[in-house]
């Protein structure tokens, strides 16, 4: 090959080079925001897979406190602290039944009694795989995060504390602060 022709060969093996390398940036770049949005879109299935979850819990605590209200041998007040997974007739996969040592599974929930060696009081615990929203709050993938169901009651002067003349209304469940994979007992009302 001559000179002249030997260049242009060149140029032009330079060029396929220059073409190919700002066709991968590209597909990386596409990769990247395809990753991304991937990631996102993961948490939020997770988000709503949890907020499901908890609106079941808590239809289950209203029809569970209106059977408790109409059974004059029963009372609200010994639900406290129950599992309302049990009160379902729909056996979630994601349930795992008592926590073993260590909480559940990411992507999980179970139930932790309340002394060690079984009760039936206790808080359920969920353990989400991503870093999620949950109830408006932050929650970092692997951060357990436990509920209780408890009482609601009328609240008549509105100072969030129940007092002896103001009647239960029904189950709720309320979210509670976990301490080592203990909730605190003062904020679950147990």
């Amino acid at each position: 090959m001559s000179g002249p022709a030997r260049l242009a060969d060149d140029h032009l093996q330079n060029a396929r080079r220059v073409r190919w390398l700002v066709v991968l940036m590209v597909l990386s770049v596409l990769a990247w925001v395809l990753l991304d949005r991937l990631e996102r879109e993961l948490q939020s299935a997770e988000a709503r897979s949890v907020a499901m979850v908890l609106v079941h819990l808590r239809s289950a605590l209203v029809i569970k406190g209106a059977e408790l209200m109409l059974d004059r041998h029963q009372s609200l007040a010994n639900a406290e602290g129950g599992n309302p997974f049990l009160w379902l007739e729909h056996r979630w996969d994601v349930y795992q039944g008592p926590c073993g040592h260590g909480g559940p599974a990411p992507g999980n929930w179970c139930f932790q009694p309340q002394r060690a060696g079984g009760t039936d009081k206790g808080w359920l615990i969920y353990r989400p795989r991503q870093p999620i929203t949950v109830e408006g709050k932050a929650v970092e993938a692997g951060q357990p995060v436990a509920w209780v169901v408890t009482t609601g009651f009328a609240d008549r002067n509105r100072n969030n504390v129940r007092e002896q003349n103001e009647r239960l209304t029904g189950l709720v469940l309320e979210s509670v602060p976990l301490q080592a994979t203990r909730a605190n007992r003062q904020d679950a009302r147990l």
